[in-house]
């Protein structure tokens, strides 16, 4: 990017918010038929957070982008755009991303929502960061990229596979100038549309309008074949991996800090041998959160940078992958002093 003499964007600014409820494997494996113990063996997982009745997926984002805001001195009129990730929106329409710009009053911002799944945070990352590059003198200077998933509305609580796994949260990042050298490095995403079925909401959508017998017959419910995408992404995701940082130029050991999708923490210690990055500090907060969908990596990006573990020029990593199949890769060069 900046070989064309455009402007280095990079993340000046992070927030996030968990809600109020702590939802223990106790509580969870007395629904759906299992044990504390099974939960963590198979996910990692100790306990996650669900929604209050009264929240909605914008809500929990508008808490995180204030969040964001407030940890870089920013105001909401200093953002160009508001872009939230999410695979649960409130409505089919309007987008989210417009609700939170108007609550948060940002009233020079587009908004706009991305549905990669878990992959989404990554992707409209990447996404804002291309756009902000390119506005004229005189434009807003900085976005706001938010993860935000509800899955508490759409997982079945009988399912063990996927009520085990799934919390509630919201992660945002402020996007804007930096030094030359610092910000977006590079990025990729790859998708296996092929694969689609792996992960799923078979109702509610133009394909299958809800309607008394489906959701009679669970199909409004979040399904998951567990065990396939295991396989996908341990075979696949070394591989796209080292094929972003080749392609940038940057050696495994260059990679500092590891922030990958928080989606079952016995996974993820797998892929991380596969992965092979030998001076990278992964951060995890899935045993913690659960799996939060796309509010999961800058969830765990603001927990490590509130815990004060990045110094200037550290090279992060955030992947993203979820239903779709999708994969979404960024290198980012850490800005210090931002945040």
């Amino acid at each position: 990017m900046r070989d064309h003499g455009i402007p280095a964007i990079g993340i000046v600014g992070t927030g996030g918010y968990l809600p109020a409820e702590v939802v223990s494997n106790e509580a969870v494996a007395e629904r759906c038929g299992t044990t504390p113990e099974w939960i963590v063996r198979k996910t990692g997982i100790r306990q996650r957070r669900r929604a209050a009745p009264h929240e909605a997926t914008s809500d929990l984002a508008i808490r995180a982008a204030r969040s964001a805001l407030d940890s870089c001195g920013l105001a909401p009129d200093d953002l160009g755009y508001v872009v939230v990730a999410t695979s649960t929106p409130d409505h089919s329409q309007p987008a989210t991303a417009g609700l939170v710009q108007h609550r948060i009053g940002a009233t020079r911002a587009g908004a706009f929502d991305t549905n990669a799944a878990c992959s989404g945070f990554v992707v409209a990352l990447v996404s804002v960061a291309r756009l902000l590059a390119l506005e004229p003198p005189g434009a807003p200077r900085y976005g706001m990229v938010i993860g935000a998933d509800t899955y508490s509305r759409v997982v079945d609580p009988s399912d063990r596979r996927t009520a085990a796994l799934f919390g509630d949260g919201a992660g945002a990042v402020v996007l804007g100038p930096v030094r030359p050298g610092r910000g977006l490095v590079g990025a990729r995403m790859s998708s296996r549309g092929e694969l689609g079925d792996l992960i799923r909401v078979e109702a509610g959508g133009s394909r299958l309008p809800a309607s008394p017998s489906t959701v009679a017959d669970g199909r409004h419910f979040f399904r998951m074949q567990g065990r396939a995408v295991r396989d996908f992404v341990l075979d696949e995701l070394p591989a796209f991996v080292r094929d972003v940082l080749g392609a940038h130029g940057v050696a495994p050991r260059d990679v500092e800090h590891f922030i990958p999708h928080q989606a079952n923490g016995v996974m993820l210690q797998e892929v991380l041998m596969k992965l092979n990055l030998p001076r990278a500090r992964t951060h995890l907060t899935v045993g913690e959160h659960g799996n939060t969908g796309s509010a999961s990596v800058p969830l765990a990006l603001d927990d490590a940078r509130r815990g004060g573990t990045f110094t200037d020029g550290d090279l992060l990593l955030l992947t993203g992958f979820g239903g779709g199949m999708t994969f979404g890769a960024a290198l980012v060069r850490w800005e210090g002093g931002t945040c």
